[in-house]
């Protein structure tokens, strides 16, 4: 048996280095909520007084959505106990607490004053509850008569006055029906366009007003006519409004301005969380001479300093990564997405001088807000196409663009050549990888067919 020494290197992160790294690539929903915890765990740090939130009030209403929301069966009757004896099965349509525009709540309040049987004004309710985000009643009305203890007469009759309300096209069962309800509104005669929407509506989508002509004994021109009438209305009536219990809020950690002469980034200052700390912890740990209450209060000032510290790094280094991103995207900035230029990661940290899982965990999930709209960091970031300076973003506008301008459909191939000579040489594959993408259909589906 023999015994060696050998000298080894290692490298450790201190547990400290590991809760920076942690608070460096947290979204700010995650930051709040780590700080919260932190608060609760460590005394001697402690939110401004002016940033102490009160206690929420209690929402009845919003338990009562819950509510509708896990028992579907039921949430009729629950809405009936919310009422109690007042006698108007309506006297909750307008009884929210935000601002926000609700689907249900628009179209109850076109029914506040009705002269409509009570019972008749209780089915509609009950329908407008069963409304998907689209607008559409998708359950079948025998199954919603059964449960909801109505007779099939009175859901029928309720249907009827629902699909005659604001937004048109409300209560429709299938998107044929939908667009029936839209064009029965409109001044004209619509037979021809209702007729398409009913038996039609799969060679519409092709463009095969040839066939749809010869089918229903029109002229091309009329079929056309009525075919674009159809593309002109909404398949989605009910998309337009919010779900409250379904909404989905994005607080952005960069804002982008742009001015005449300059872009500026910054980091969202107002939702990142102020920590300071406690006077009387610091105070007690100076004047103590209890030596368990000076260790204790030792050890949780100190792990509170690395929390304010990792949470001011996290912010300078948003801050840098921002400001380099803004300058370097500076033409997506001021004219869109079509203009967005190639960028990784790693030219970013060779930029900033920093490591490239550095600016990875900075980049994890955080958003940006600019005019355009609210966009993941991680979404700026895209390789060169065959070793040039465009972006597959700047790839697909092209492209968009050359279909839109087109006056006969362009194969695949052809798309390729047009967008080599324009300076953005790709693949036919890629071409018909970035049609898909966008959306549109290949050259035999833009193709008006006889």
């Amino acid at each position: 048996m023999e015994l060696n020494l050998e000298q080894r290197l290692h490298q450790t992160l201190s547990p400290q280095m590991i809760q920076s790294m942690r608070v460096l690539q947290m979204g700010i929903q995650e930051l709040q909520e780590y700080v919260e915890d932190v608060l609760q765990e460590n005394p001697v740090l402690e939110l401004p007084e002016s940033e102490e939130r009160p206690p929420e009030p209690p929402l009845p209403a919003q338990e009562l959505e819950w509510l509708q929301a896990s028992d579907w069966q039921n949430s009729y009757y629950y809405r009936q106990d919310a009422e109690g004896d007042r006698g108007d099965v309506l006297y909750n349509a307008g009884c929210f607490l935000d601002d926000e525009k609700s689907l249900s709540r628009y179209i109850l309040a076109q029914f506040l004053g009705t002269c409509l049987e009570p019972e008749i004004l209780a089915a509609v309710e009950f329908l407008v509850a069963r409304l998907d985000d689209d607008g559409y009643l998708e359950e079948d009305l025998d199954v919603l008569a059964r449960y909801s203890g109505m007779g099939p007469a009175v859901m029928e009759r309720a249907l009827i006055e629902l699909q005659a309300a604001d937004p048109a096209g409300v209560g429709a069962r299938n998107l044929s029906e939908c667009l029936r309800l839209q064009l029965e509104r409109r001044r004209g005669d619509h037979r021809l366009a209702i007729q398409i929407a009913a038996d039609h509506l799969e060679a519409l989508s092709r463009r095969r007003y040839g066939a749809i002509s010869r089918a229903l004994g029109a002229s091309k021109s009329d079929v056309c006519a009525a075919c674009d009438l159809i593309r002109s209305l909404d398949p989605k009536p009910g998309a337009g409004f919010s779900a409250p219990k379904n909404l989905s809020y994005i607080t952005p950690d960069i804002l982008v301005t742009v001015y005449p002469d300059r872009i500026e980034a910054a980091v969202n200052d107002s939702t990142l969380p102020r920590l300071r700390f406690s006077a009387y912890y610091t105070k007690l740990l100076r004047e103590t001479a209890d030596q368990d209450v000076q260790n204790y209060l030792s050890e949780r000032l100190c792990k509170a300093k690395w929390v304010v510290k990792s949470i001011h790094q996290r912010r300078d280094t948003l801050l840098r990564c921002a400001e380099w991103m803004a300058a370097r995207q500076e033409a997506f900035f001021r004219m869109g997405s079509g203009y967005l230029v190639p960028m990784t990661m790693g030219d970013m940290a060779q930029a900033l001088g920093l490591h490239e899982s550095t600016v990875s965990r900075t980049m994890r999930d955080k958003y940006l807000q600019c005019s355009w709209g609210i966009y993941p960091l991680r979404w700026f970031f895209s390789r060169a196409l065959s070793g040039d300076a465009v972006s597959p973003e700047m790839a697909k506008a092209l492209l968009r663009r050359l279909v839109t301008e087109e006056r006969q459909p362009l194969s695949d191939q052809k798309l390729c050549e047009e967008m080599a000579q324009q300076g953005c040489p790709i693949s036919r594959r890629t071409v018909a990888k970035y049609r898909d993408e966008l959306g549109i259909p290949n050259a035999l589906g833009r193709r008006t067919q006889d």
